[in-house]
């Protein structure tokens, strides 16, 4: 028997392969759009393009997992492993970790000193590589309560940014007013546009970027001002990005961080979750930087 499984949110962008190689356990959360029904495309973010050339105003929307989907994931959890660790997008934009905390409490009390949930105050990105570190030290044969801690002491280490090709979306799913759209909108025709972070859990702009009209570059100059203080220090950072529909842009960031900084390894580059996707729409791409 295994020391520590680890349970994550499908609001996390991992890719397949990762979650078969770290044996991770996936909850999910619930999406409804009646009105993309039948639409075309190969992903969420497709059928989002697809809706918009179709007048069709409606969002997808998504509902975070039940206790009952937390209390399963857990019981998965244990059946071969001492303790698990779930790992949630943050409380101050989802109620999933409510969820977990709430399942935790369904089983009795020895069992609840093998469960332990770590409130990300992230998301997207920044879950996948707190979840595939954690699995790398469940490897190593760490116990949860060694797990967690460690994961704790990573999570103000954490930097993730992003930019919209438009802020239509933020605007269709009720995250934005109509005029703080149409302010956004017009600041990008001449070249100004907002990158998005997370701090203390909650989205808000991190900067504004002038000549942005190349996303890539944008977000590479967003990614060296993050940096900046733990590569002057000889630090090293893991970094992740994702895409809504959108891999050209996600690929030319890469390049730019690899060929100037060796000290950043790029894990990989994986599809935005649909969770955080519905709302930020297609065209989005993410970076997420851990200091090491």
């Amino acid at each position: 028997m295994k020391k520590t499984s680890i349970i994550i949110g499908d609001s996390a962008s991992l890719r397949e392969e990762d979650v078969n190689k770290f044996g991770l356990i996936v909850v999910p959360f619930v999406m409804e759009w009646p009105d993309g029904e039948g639409l075309k495309g190969n992903n969420i973010f497709e059928k989002m393009r697809e809706a918009e050339r179709q007048g069709i105003k409606t969002t997808p929307k998504t509902s975070q997992p039940s206790m009952g989907a937390f209390k399963k994931a857990f019981e998965e959890g244990l059946k071969d492993a001492e303790s698990v660790i779930a790992i949630t997008i943050s409380s101050e934009i989802s109620g999933t970790y409510n969820s977990a905390v709430q399942a935790k409490k369904m089983f009795d009390g020895e069992t609840q000193k093998k469960i332990f949930i770590l409130n990300s105050l992230n998301a997207d990105l920044s879950e996948s590589l707190l979840a595939i570190r954690a699995a790398k030290m469940a490897e190593e044969g760490k116990s949860g309560e060694e797990i967690i801690k460690e994961l704790e002491m990573i999570v103000p280490k954490i930097f993730l940014f992003a930019m919209l090709e438009s802020p239509k979306w933020l605007e269709a799913g009720g995250r934005i007013n109509h005029a703080m759209s149409v302010i956004l909108s017009q600041m990008q025709k001449i070249g100004m546009r907002p990158i998005l972070s997370i701090k203390d859990g909650v989205i808000k702009p991190a900067n504004l970027k002038m000549k942005a009209n190349d996303t890539a570059d944008a977000l590479f100059r967003q990614f060296e001002d993050v940096t900046k203080k733990p590569f002057s220090e000889n630090k090293t950072c893991q970094v992740a990005i994702s895409h809504a529909d959108n891999l050209e842009v996600a690929q030319k960031l890469r390049t730019l961080i690899e060929d100037k900084y060796p000290q950043a390894t790029v894990e990989f580059i994986s599809e935005t979750s649909m969770v955080i996707g519905c709302h930020v729409g297609p065209g989005t791409v993410l970076c997420c930087s851990i200091e090491n």
